[in-house]
């Protein structure tokens, strides 16, 4: 099926184009944080394009284009509430201070932040992408509904802890302090565990299909940049600086899958 090769690299073509425009878009504004807004629909935009171009509609390809609309506008939406109109995140100011000399800090941002993170949200989509573009079998089996229940235990925790973490922080008497009860007193971070569930999830119901495996990666990849490169461990570089009591919340809670906390 030439499709199976065309639709693909037809949906990295227009999502390096707008992770581009969106790169001068931050120029303008002098504010690299909002590609953090667009990761969802970054990870979205390659299954929109094989929805769109692939023929047949058939239920597993409405399920995986739902699904993962789902999660990356509800994600868009969290993130740009929290973060418009609060400048620039201090990581992207630093790495931009940080730019070799000779290269312009902009063009430095441009690769290691916005074509970087639009190549890996592609590689992560892949199986979703697959799934929509080659729907056989055309029944859905246990793996689609296992997949799908994952789906949404991963969203739960990612939906929950961000709305529980929103919720504290808006109580004056909180400013300051760590969070630690809710699903964080069970996970230090539920919304990255719950964003590499969503994952897990949605490549096991492309793994019915026959080309599922090809993508098998995709969970894993996001499980490795949310735990060893972006998410958690550049999180909780900070931490220990910031909250007097991080160690102990380290002692009793777990660093990512959840578990009960510690006595």
């Amino acid at each position: 099926m030439p499709e199976l090769i065309t639709i693909p690299l037809i949906s990295l073509t227009i999502l390096i184009t707008c992770v581009v425009l969106l790169w001068l878009w931050s120029i303008r504004l002098n504010n690299a944080s909002i590609i953090d807004i667009f990761w969802g629909p970054a990870c979205a935009i390659p299954v929109w394009v094989a929805y769109a171009l692939s023929h047949g509609y058939q239920p597993r390809k409405l399920l995986l284009f739902t699904l993962v609309t789902l999660w990356a506008l509800r994600l868009a939406w969290h993130l740009g509430k929290r973060n418009i109109g609060h400048g620039e995140d201090p990581r992207y100011t630093a790495m931009r201070a940080a730019a070799p000399e000779g290269i312009n800090p902009h063009i430095f941002t441009l690769k290691k932040v916005f074509l970087l993170q639009g190549l890996i949200a592609w590689l992560i989509s892949l199986p979703a992408q697959l799934g929509v573009i080659y729907q056989q079998p055309q029944t859905l089996g246990w793996l689609v509904w296992t997949g799908t229940l994952i789906f949404f235990i991963g969203l739960f925790f990612e939906a929950v802890g961000d709305y529980q973490l929103k919720q504290f922080k808006a109580k004056p008497e909180n400013k300051g302090r760590l969070m630690t009860t809710g699903l964080w007193a069970w996970t230090r971070h539920p919304n990255y565990f719950g964003d590499a569930t969503i994952w897990f999830g949605l490549t096991m119901i492309a793994l019915e299909n026959p080309l599922g495996l090809i993508g098998v990666y995709s969970p894993f990849l996001m499980l490795f940049f949310l735990t060893k490169v972006t998410g958690k461990s550049l999180l909780e570089k900070g931490m220990r600086e910031r909250y007097p009591e991080y160690d102990e919340y380290v002692r009793t809670t777990s660093g990512f899958f959840p578990r009960p906390p510690k006595k």
